[in-house]
């Protein structure tokens, strides 16, 4: 007796003892590629789909998870029983929920009118949830009917979200039909989705949407518009986006400072230092503008974040800006930011009179790669402190490598 003849015989036993664990280990044996092609396999399929079935009714959670991945093998002739488990009033929620999972999987156009229809009637909101997401993986095919749910309130909402899981251009124009809706979730969905696409109705959208009531929009339109840098001219980007920097709320704040570093321009690094020596300005968007004007990456914001060492004197904002120097990947603006470490141990800037910016200067010096700074960290090796020792020891290593 072959193998198949075997855990077919194995899964017969099994299912008759109601042993849920044989039956699925049997199962997922008997639907391996490799034996997925036999004769007694494919003569079998409707009998082991009536055996999966069996386990997915009644079985556990983990149970119902692990018998998913025979439905995944056995394919469209699973798809017809998944959609009545959808359609029955009766079935319990947890069981509902698998089949939607597992419809996902097999991504069938003709789950999408059930799917649709759960979505309308459903009152869970788990279940609505997944079915939203499942819609998405079905792909380009569930455009339509994702569309038509954008008319009614009460499924907007994951519709927008189940087309943005779609990335195709066609998702673009409805989208656009809800990016003024009333409900900021929408709104705020519906901006994030389109501004992973270059299309030049999307711009202006972005825009008007700097100026939403809700922050969570204006955020998803700074993010968006900090992808279009090649627009930086012809939309006056930097200067659109500078007021952000000085928004209510915090988070679109850091968002802008990100968002303006994709810029590269000297007006740019002009506007993130203006925000960064303001004695009103909050550590956390301090600590971002100072990342943000690293990742700038001119010459300008290197000596922005020079001057700001002399205007700051908060021992937290001087390591940021030790730290972030030393991780200048531009050959041409190592050598610039290796001389303004180099400048700070030399005048004895008071930031070297703390153990951890020093210990910050001597690996940033390492990463640099600056040659000239051998003898300032070899006087360092004679430091009181351990960890500047450490770290000194390391750069120089480093240097020599």
């Amino acid at each position: 007796m072959n193998n198949i003849n075997l855990y077919r015989l194995q899964a017969q036993a099994a299912y008759e003892a109601a042993d849920m664990s044989l039956l699925i280990q049997c199962l997922q044996q008997l639907i391996l590629e490799e034996n997925f092609k036999d004769p007694e396999i494919v003569k079998n399929q409707e009998y082991f789909l009536e055996l999966a079935l069996f386990v997915l009714t009644i079985g556990d959670f983990q149970q119902r998870w692990d018998i998913a991945k025979v439905f995944n093998r056995l394919g469209a002739i699973a798809i017809s029983p998944l959609i009545e488990i959808l359609e029955d009033e009766e079935a319990e929620e947890e069981l509902r929920f698998f089949a939607v999972r597992i419809l996902g999987d097999l991504k069938d156009e003709s789950a999408i009118e059930p799917l649709v229809r759960l979505l309308k009637t459903s009152d869970s909101e788990e279940l609505r949830e997944i079915i939203g997401t499942v819609l998405g993986q079905i792909g380009t095919t569930a455009i339509a009917s994702l569309t038509s749910l954008l008319a009614t309130e009460n499924t907007r909402l994951l519709a927008v979200r189940s087309l943005s899981y779609i990335r195709c251009q066609e998702i673009i124009t409805p989208l656009l039909s809800v990016v003024q809706d009333l409900d900021v979730g929408v709104r705020g969905a519906a901006i994030e989705a389109l501004s992973n696409f270059h299309d030049e109705r999307i711009a202006p959208v972005l825009l008007n949407a700097l100026d939403d009531v809700a922050a969570t929009v204006r955020r998803y339109a700074v993010q968006g518009l900090g992808l279009r840098s090649n627009l930086r001219d012809k939309l006056d980007l930097t200067n659109r986006l500078q007021p952000r920097l000085y928004d209510f709320n915090l988070d679109v704040c850091c968002a802008a400072a990100g968002a303006i570093s994709r810029m590269g321009d000297d007006a740019a690094a002009r506007h993130l230092f203006q925000v960064l020596i303001s004695p009103h300005t909050p550590m956390k968007l301090q600590i971002e503008v100072i990342r943000a004007l690293s990742w700038l990456g001119t010459l300008s914001s290197l000596t922005y974040l020079r001057q700001a060492l002399d205007q700051l004197s908060t021992p937290t904002l001087w390591q940021e800006i030790v730290t972030v120097l030393g991780r200048v990947q531009q050959p041409n603006l190592k050598s610039a930011a290796g001389e303004i470490l180099l400048d700070i141990l030399k005048i004895k800037h008071p930031a070297v009179e703390i153990a951890s910016v020093k210990s910050a200067i001597a690996l940033s010096l390492g990463q640099l790669g600056t040659t000239q700074a051998i003898e300032p960290l070899t006087a360092l090796l004679a430091d009181t402190d351990a960890p500047v020792r450490l770290h000194a020891i390391a750069a120089l290593k480093n240097l020599a490598q």
